[in-house]
């Protein structure tokens, strides 16, 4: 199988397609984001890069905390709103009719709308080049009762999560198995 050799790039997709709250009160922004992920376990920890010149990003550098909600395709215009409107100029959260919900362990909203929102404090920044870095401890999370099976579990998949692949909203996938499943008995699977 031949490849061809690119110029080096960040081409590591999809990825969740996120919508980024920060500030409080007449303050309070969103933007979206993509450069977003887990590094770590125990303590919980994510990050997620933000442009120096985003509006957000002073905002963020200014309260040390945000909060990751991660987005549906039911929230796609908004989401893609949200990523090319600057909050400097707009209130997105009236354009876009999201709806704020009262941060628990941070002092900037939550999206209502969004299925889980993961509450962060800013550990660390790292500049980086085009984009900072910031490093959070995850502070608290807020999941949508809606998701939550009757067994007690939290079926994020039910709820059509959105990703971003290459400049591309990419809605929810196929099932093509869990963690664990090439390696499980099966005694219905003959060799």
């Amino acid at each position: 199988m031949a490849k061809v050799n690119w110029k080096p790039g960040t081409m590591v997709y999809p990825l969740p397609a996120i919508l980024v709250s920060c500030g409080r009160g007449d303050e309070a922004n969103l933007m979206t984001a993509a450069w977003t992920g887990t590094v770590c376990t125990n303590p919980p920890m994510l990050y997620i890069s933000v442009r120096p010149e985003r509006h957000s990003h002073a905002i963020i550098s200014r309260e040390m905390e945000f909060t990751v909600n991660l987005t549906t395709a039911d929230m796609a215009r908004a989401t893609d709103f949200c990523g090319v409107r600057s909050g400097r100029d707009t209130d997105k959260w009236a354009a876009t009719g999201l709806t704020q919900v009262p941060g628990v362990a941070c002092a900037c909203p939550a999206v209502g709308e969004s299925p889980l929102s993961i509450e962060c404090r800013v550990k660390t920044v790292m500049r980086l080049g085009s984009h900072d870095m910031f490093l959070a401890d995850v502070v608290n999370v807020m999941a949508d009762e809606r998701w939550i099976d009757t067994e007690g579990r939290f079926d994020l998949q039910a709820s059509g999560l959105m990703s971003y692949s290459h400049g591309a909203y990419i809605g929810p996938g196929e099932y093509l198995g869990h963690f664990g499943f090439s390696v499980k008995k099966n005694k219905n699977i003959h060799k």
